[in-house]
Parts: structure tokens; sequence; C-alpha cells
């Protein structure tokens, strides 16, 4: 029932404006401010989470994905961390999974069930590198790859090392469906013949999706992107670099 738009140039906002209502039931418009569940366009940041702690020298973007999550079954063939990032290496969608498991999006899943589906996966789609083919399993192994290297999770790191430093102070990544968010716009879905109905995910996983930001802030991120104030050129070029 609305959006918010933001137009940018050279780093500077020049027009935001905002059509629409964030809360139908309570009549709530949006504005340039409002925050929204950004669905897939979340995957960047995890994606730039993993160049930084690259930069680091905490891990390589060409290790073997089973180095930090050893439950994962050995196909016979390495799936690296850069598979997980470029949808290439094989493993199923677990969007899928839990939806076949009998999830659906108005109930609660968990990092542990998600995890437990894809684990028990006896085979891949292809073999890594082989083809790509568009897999949510693949950025939230990200966000638990880095877990294990970062010792905090990923709303944490970006937090600190994203979000924080660039002043976006409205962006964080939800892991938690309970949590009170001001000034979150609903979600909603057109209903089949008339009028809108919720439509709010409550699961709970992150890094392929879970971001909540404005498009103000989203200015900052995309101002980064120019200047590497986050990163550096490393990260910039890291981002940008199309790959196989």
């Amino acid at each position: 029932p609305g959006c918010a738009i933001g137009v940018y140039r050279s780093g500077k906002i020049l027009h935001t404006g905002a059509f629409g209502m964030a809360n139908l039931e309570f009549g709530v418009p949006i504005t340039p401010r409002a925050v929204f569940d950004i669905g897939s366009v979340s995957k960047q940041f995890t994606a730039a989470s993993l160049v930084l702690l690259a930069q680091d020298g905490k891990l390589s973007l060409d290790d073997d994905v089973r180095k930090y999550l050893p439950e994962l079954p050995d196909y016979g063939k390495k799936i690296s961390v850069r598979h997980l990032l470029n949808h290439t290496s094989g493993l199923r969608d677990y969007n899928r999974l839990l939806s076949m498991a009998g999830f659906n999006r108005d109930d609660v899943s968990t990092n542990e069930q998600a995890y437990a589906l894809i684990i028990r996966q006896k085979g891949l789609n292809f073999e890594p590198g082989t083809r790509h083919l568009y897999s949510n399993t693949g950025h939230f192994l990200a966000s638990l790859i880095i877990e294990k290297v970062a010792g905090q999770g990923l709303p944490i790191f970006a937090h600190e090392r994203i979000f924080k430093p660039l002043g976006m102070g409205s962006t964080l990544f939800r892991d938690d469906h309970t949590l009170i968010v001001p000034q979150r716009a609903v979600g909603y879905s057109p209903r089949e013949n008339a009028g809108y109905q919720i439509d709010v995910s409550n699961w709970e996983q992150v890094g392929d999706g879970g971001l909540l930001s404005t498009v103000e802030d989203f200015a900052r991120w995309s101002a980064n992107l120019d200047s590497g104030a986050v990163g550096g050129k490393g990260l910039i070029d890291a981002l940008h670099t199309r790959s196989t």
C-alpha cells in the first residue's frame, strides 16, 4: 500500500518521498524514515561482512566451507565461501526445504531448524562451480561462518563494522521476530479480490535476508560504495567484481 523513495547523487540525498501507509490498522503514513524489511537486498551486507573478515586475515573467500561448518556433508567436491556468495554452490535452497517440511512464513523458524535441514541433504543440485542457481542457503550459511570467525553474530558484526561507522542508525539485521523496531512499516500483500493482508515473515534467519533499513540510511551505504569509507577500495572492488 505504499513506498518510500530516495534519489542520490555523488553520495548526497537529492530527494526523498513517501507514499501510502506504513500501518493500515492505525492509519500511520509512510515517511522517508520508515523502516522496511528489504528482503534479499540484505545479501550485499553479508557479502561485505565476509570481505571485511577476509581483509582482517581471518578467512579467505576460497576457503572450504566445511572448515567453518564441519557438520555440512562432504559431497566429494569443495564448496568454497565464494561459491556461497555467487549462488554456484549447488546447495539446495533452505527456504524451499522449510516449506516442504511444512513451515509457512507465519510460523517461527530458527537458525537451528534451517541448519538441521541443510546438513541432512544427501546431495547437491549440481557440482559446485558448474552452474548458477539462486539459493538463499549460501548467504544464510555465510552468516553462520561470520559468527564462527568473528565470535559474534552477523547482526552485531554488521552493526559495529558497517552500520555504526556509516551512521546508519535505523539499519539492523533482525534475528528475533519479537523485536520492537521503531518506525517499522508493516509488510502487506494484496488480497485476491480487494484490499490488503498482513504479510510479514517470522523466520529468524539472517544473511540471505532479515535486514531492516530506510531510504535515508541507504544513501549512506550508496555513498560508501563510491568513497570506501568502510572497507576501502578493496571492499568496493570485491563487491563490484563480476563473477563467473
